[in-house]
């Protein structure tokens, strides 16, 4: 095992032994809001413009987080990683990981693009404004809300944790629940691309 990929392991070991054992860290993800429809959507990259049928072909992972959580996002972004880094080439080919901020006041473009490439690059950050942002999560079901915690930070971002697996042809195939295995995060990736 080279150098970066130790380092990775031991990063994402330490970040999981502390969202463990972490008391009070975060609130836990919330339910769903209703039976989610997804859809289509245009947002904001470092590199531009991004819809998701961009995409069409591919099977994407969408999830809604901001780059100052504590610890859900973080776990989520490292479980996935890891399913995308047990892809083979050619599998990985046919994926991408979209990311949408629900703090787009703090979360600049670049900031975005730096954060997820820490995880693996198959996932694009992804902004817009207050308003996009609410209506895609509200075509997905995803919740969030601000919260003030009177700290140097200012505020934290309670929302749900989903990964939301679209299939090649723009439907909505499945969502994941937060902390899901990486394998079962493979097997749901490999089901989705039977579906053209």
């Amino acid at each position: 095992m080279n150098k970066t990929l130790t380092g990775f392991a031991l990063v994402l070991a330490l970040i999981l032994a502390w969202v463990a054992f972490a008391p009070g860290t975060s609130r836990s993800p919330t339910a769903p809001a209703g039976t989610p429809k997804g859809g289509d959507f245009t947002l904001a990259s470092s590199d531009g413009a991004v819809s998701l049928h961009d995409f069409r072909g591919k099977v994407v992972l969408l999830y809604f987080g901001y780059t100052s959580c504590p610890d859900i996002c973080p776990t989520s972004l490292g479980f996935t990683s890891q399913a995308l880094a047990s892809l083979d080439k050619a599998e990985l080919e046919k994926v991408r990981m979209l990311f949408v901020t629900v703090d787009p006041l703090r979360d600049t473009l670049d900031k975005l693009k730096t954060y997820t490439a820490y995880f693996h690059p198959a996932i694009v950050g992804l902004s817009g404004t207050p308003q996009q942002i609410a209506q895609v999560t509200k075509s997905y079901g995803a919740s969030y809300g601000r919260q003030e915690t009177g700290s140097a930070g200012g505020y934290v971002v309670d929302h749900s944790a989903f990964t939301y697996v679209i299939a090649p042809d723009g439907s909505l195939f499945q969502t994941l629940d937060h902390g899901t295995p990486p394998a079962q995060v493979v097997e749901a990736i490999r089901a989705a691309m039977k579906r053209k």
